[in-house]
Parts: C-alpha cells; structure tokens; sequence
C-alpha cells in the first residue's frame, strides 16, 4: 500500500475514506493556502487529487504484480469553490494488462460537481 499520510498527500491535507482497487475516496478542506490568486480553490489541486485517487486506486489493483504510473491527466474545472469540504471519487472505467483508465468525480458539500477527471495509468511489470 503507498504512504497515504506524507509527502504532497499531508501538504494538500487530503484525507482517505474508501481505500481500495474498486474505489478511493479522498476528502479535504479548501483553505486559503490551496486557493489561486482570485480566491478559489487552484485547479492544481484538483488535477493532484484525481491523479492520486487514480494512482492509489490503480496500486492496489495491481498489487503486487508491479507499480503504476500516470501518463495521462486531464481534468475539467466546473464550479468555482472558495471554502468548505471537497470529497473526490475514483473508479475505474478499464483496467487491462497494461494500462487502467481512471474517472474521478469532486464534489462539494451540498453534492455539486465541481471537477471530474480521468487519468491514464501504465502497469509497470517486471519483463
């Protein structure tokens, strides 16, 4: 299982609910130091955590078979949000030999989307 608690995960202050190769559930407070200049939450953010739920959701699927890497992100940003908890989703929409493809919806308080994404993994296997 990766560290779940350091590094750019505890910078971010993401907390894991759901943890599993099905589905990863991340939730964090918006503060004023993840906000962009104008005020809101900076999608950079929202790019980090879809990647992540990917990455760890795409881990734990593979498990000890190998690693996963991202080499694809792309993230839309729907709703500006100021302040409040975001809780993120991640599922995987296909899981092959070499590759998972990932979606991962944000949401905030009262339900509203405010970012999806999805990221492209690769399985990194031992030849």
């Amino acid at each position: 299982m990766p560290d779940l608690t350091g590094g750019f995960v505890a910078l971010l202050g993401l907390e894991f609910g759901e943890v599993s190769g099905d589905k990863v559930v991340i939730r964090w407070r918006v503060r004023p130091e993840l906000h962009q200049p104008h005020g809101i939450q900076h999608g950079g953010v929202y790019c980090a955590v879809v990647e992540t739920a990917a990455s760890v959701g795409g881990s734990l699927w593979l498990g000890d078979k190998g690693r996963v890497v991202g080499v694809s992100n792309q993230t839309d940003f729907l709703r500006a949000v100021r302040e409040g908890e975001l809780t993120a989703v991640g599922t995987p929409v296909h899981r092959g030999r070499s590759q998972q493809l990932w979606q991962v919806e944000i949401t905030d308080e009262a339900g509203r989307l405010v970012s999806r994404g999805q990221v492209r993994l690769q399985n990194l296997t031992p030849a």
